[in-house]
């Protein structure tokens, strides 16, 4: 699946969220979006959490 495919099916799921839910669910859904975007980064070595967190991979 690629970006596109990914955005689209994140903001359908968001957009049903805000419209079944109300607002608070919708940030609720954001945010576990977030987190799970961020661990698939992590897993796919896409992003460095040395790094990120100010730790060198030199040490």
């Amino acid at each position: 699946m690629n970006a596109t495919q990914t955005g689209l099916l994140t903001g359908l799921a968001l957009g049903a969220a805000g419209a079944f839910g109300g607002f608070t669910v919708f940030l609720i859904v954001l945010v576990s979006g977030v987190i799970g975007l961020l661990v698939g980064r992590v897993l796919d070595g896409q992003l460095d959490l040395g790094a990120v967190l100010g730790r060198g991979r030199d040490r």
